[in-house]
């Protein structure tokens, strides 16, 4: 599948019909309580919209990928949705040059990117410390521009993510506006076709970055910096507004996982 086809989906710039998504990553096994999981935050959200009808532009939602220097991205456009666990074998190095990359999104523009690494600058994989770091240093400063009461934050339920540590710093900042695991609204587990930076963002950053074949980590780092930069007010409005459709259809099939179209890896 092409991925022409798959931005002008998410861009909205035909009336493509949607494809029956065929994920390859790690093969993820649907539990038993997903549907209903989701189900219950869509309608949750579907709620709020209709009482707030801007309420989808008030959620910044968050996530971070690794960016491998060989074009591999560990996220999340290729997965195989399943009841058992699927064998599925994907080829990656076994010590790849990577890049993990943190980015909030929202309707009112994308904060970050933020690069996670050591004290002596080297890159590093995220924990609950760097995460912590990376959330008093670099992202909480960042929405001083913003008023945080009127915007809620939305993680995956990544072990760093929801550490005690970790939920007790975002209600600080957050109070009872938090998406997450162990937050006072749950985000359901397996649920990357709600999220508009695996809709969209990462693959669309993945399908540029790549183009001139970066050599070195820093020449990557800087052609995501440059891709994230650019991108449009326009894409991200049209982004958020298609989660929205995404919220109609989940509700409508009761739960079930989005059929998408995606980046062939």
């Amino acid at each position: 599948m092409s991925l022409d086809c798959t931005f002008k989906h998410v861009l909205g710039l035909d009336n493509l019909h949607l494809c029956q998504v065929i994920y390859s990553q790690f093969g993820l096994a649907i539990h038993q309580n997903d549907h209903q999981a989701k189900r219950r935050f869509v309608e949750w959200a579907q709620n709020g919209i209709a009482v707030v009808p801007d309420f989808h532009k008030r959620i910044l939602f968050t996530d971070e990928p690794h960016f491998c220097l060989n074009g591999y991205i560990n996220k999340q456009n290729c997965r195989i949705w399943s009841e058992a666990n699927p064998q599925v074998y994907v080829e990656t190095p076994l010590h790849p040059e990577k890049l993990t990359v943190w980015c909030a999104l929202w309707a009112g523009g994308i904060i970050g990117p933020y690069f996670f690494k050591n004290d002596e600058g080297h890159n590093v994989t995220v924990n609950g410390d760097r995460y912590r770091a990376m959330i008093t240093n670099f992202f909480i400063p960042k929405l001083n521009n913003h008023d945080v009461q009127d915007l809620w934050l939305q993680q995956d339920g990544a072990t760093c993510h929801t550490a005690r540590a970790t939920i007790d710093l975002l209600k600080d900042t957050f109070g009872d506006c938090l998406i997450s695991r162990f937050g006072p609204v749950n985000w359901p587990p397996r649920s990357c076709d709600l999220t508009p930076l695996d809709d969209f963002l990462w693959g669309y950053v993945k399908s540029l970055v790549y183009a001139d074949k970066p050599q070195t980590l820093d020449h990557l780092e800087d052609n995501i910096r440059r891709v994230i930069t650019d991108i449009r007010p326009q894409m991200l409005e049209k982004t958020i507004k298609n989660w929205t459709s995404r919220l109609d259809y989940i509700r409508a099939s009761r739960g079930s996982h989005m059929p998408e179209i995606i980046i062939k890896m």
